[in-house]
């Protein structure tokens, strides 16, 4: 029997003023390094682009080991026909990610003896802390109560839309049709019945794989209408081991989204770290995300960036174009591009209501810490936020006037405080924080003889 792969286991303009405060810097800095999806082994990655009732829905597959054993069920909300779902693109997935990815960003204090400008940021004051079936494709098979809705093949997958009475005849039909389900699938299953729900039920074909130049499984796109703004994730939990991330990018065109049936926090932001942390910024957050996924008990969404998609402070990507938004799904742009469902979502049917915002939740779940599926709910909060982390360089130059003596001496107490700062974040050992902080040497006003002053 073939084995089950349950997909669902799932930065402006400045104002510029004058002041002379050599430690102000702007909101933006430089941008070093990103946190992507490529930090965590077999990650899964969900788009869905999101405007009242109607939804595009993007999967990508982590499926590892021979394609010809690769097979998913996904409970849906309706009963999906073939011109509802579409192959993807995984460089539109990637882009996402790029472009919210949480990012460490670099500052340089300029010369402590000459006068210094603040660079005020934009930014809100929070931040700052078809084939139709036929009538036998629909027929009972047996007594299981099991019917074929709709049967299609798109790209490289055969895919079916199957309906059931009840989850021990579904169970069954889905190993007599070699699909090999984990133990308790069939509770699962009956959950997702009495809500009335279909199944997506998909397979590779494997001639229509030959066809595609690089041989690997692409995204697959549904677009559906439905009340239920939810991601099914309690079949991928089933035969999973240990702990898996999900990372879920929501666009919307009013503002950011949530998670309304767990508790979603923002993860720790605008930390001042030591500069040793940019050669092992991936190092660093992922010991930052686990040890706030642990202090919250292991049982909280977090979130890493919203942001509206036309601009970016730091842009670790290119905001997308257009024509990428609609890749990703976005549908109700009046963009001079096709939209990927012309068929089930018509442009001229949701007129331009606004741009495209962006909401990236990252969750490390399992299924005794996330029992329930994820319920989303679209709000219009467009408070930017992102996961940001500040290395501030020391100025290198001689500095020989009063006010560089007093910022020379002020560094140990800074480099102590960062230290404080990581150690808090990471739980690393301050101990060895410490031995790897900059060596501060304060250079000594020479002597002044009472002659100096009429002298000079």
């Amino acid at each position: 029997m073939k084995p089950i792969h349950l997909i669902f286991s799932l930065i402006l303009s400045l104002l510029i003023a004058f002041a002379f405060n050599p430690i102000a810097w702007a909101f933006c800095g430089f941008y070093v390094s990103k946190a992507d999806a490529k930090l965590y082994n077999n990650a899964s990655q969900v788009v869905i682009a999101r405007d009242g009732d109607r939804t595009i829905l993007t999967m990508a597959n982590d499926f590892q080991g021979d394609v010809k054993d690769f097979a998913i069920v996904v409970p849906v909300p309706t009963i999906l026909k073939k011109d509802q779902v579409r192959i993807g693109d995984a460089k539109i997935i990637e882009r996402l990610d790029a472009f919210s990815a949480p990012r460490l960003v670099e500052y340089f204090d300029s010369d402590p003896c000459a006068p210094q400008y603040v660079m005020e940021s934009r930014m809100p004051s929070e931040a700052a802390r078809s084939n139709t079936a036929t009538d036998a494709q629909k027929s009972r098979r047996g007594n299981l109560g099991v019917t074929i809705e709709e049967k299609f093949t798109v790209g490289e997958y055969d895919i079916l839309i199957l309906s059931a009475k009840e989850s021990g005849g579904l169970e069954t039909w889905l190993i007599q049709n070699g699909y090999r389900l984990p133990a308790g699938a069939s509770q699962v299953l009956q959950a997702y019945i009495r809500q009335n729900m279909k199944f997506f039920v998909a397979k590779v074909n494997l001639e229509e794989l030959a066809k595609n130049e690089t041989q690997f499984l692409r995204p697959l796109m549904m677009a559906f209408e439905s009340r239920k703004f939810m991601l099914p994730i309690r079949l991928g939990m089933l035969n999973a081991k240990g702990d898996q991330d999900l990372l879920v990018y929501i666009l919307t065109p009013k503002g950011q989204a949530e998670v309304s049936n767990y508790r979603m926090v923002s993860i720790p932001t605008d930390a001042e770290i030591p500069v040793f942390v940019k050669d092992e910024f991936a190092g660093f957050y992922k010991s930052m995300f686990q040890t706030a996924h642990r202090r919250e008990d292991r049982r909280v969404a977090f979130l890493e960036y919203a942001w509206d998609m036309g601009s970016c402070d730091p842009c670790s990507a290119e905001p997308l174009s257009p024509e990428e938004l609609t890749k990703a799904g976005v549908f109700w742009l009046n963009s001079p591009v096709s939209s990927p469902f012309n068929n089930s979502i018509r442009r001229s049917a949701v007129p331009s209501r606004g741009g495209v915002f962006i909401t990236r939740i990252h969750i490390r779940y399992n299924r005794d810490k996330f029992p329930e599926d994820l319920m989303f709910q679209e709000t219009s909060n467009q408070r930017q936020f992102q996961g940001r982390y500040i290395m501030r360089h020391a100025f290198k130059g001689e500095a020989k006037c009063e006010a560089g003596q007093a910022y020379r001496k002020s560094l140990p107490k800074r480099f102590e405080k960062e230290a404080q700062t990581l150690a808090q974040l990471t739980d690393w050992k301050i101990s060895d924080i410490r031995r790897r902080l900059p060596v501060v040497e304060v250079q000594k006003n020479p002597i002044q003889q009472f002659w100096n002053n009429i002298w000079r």
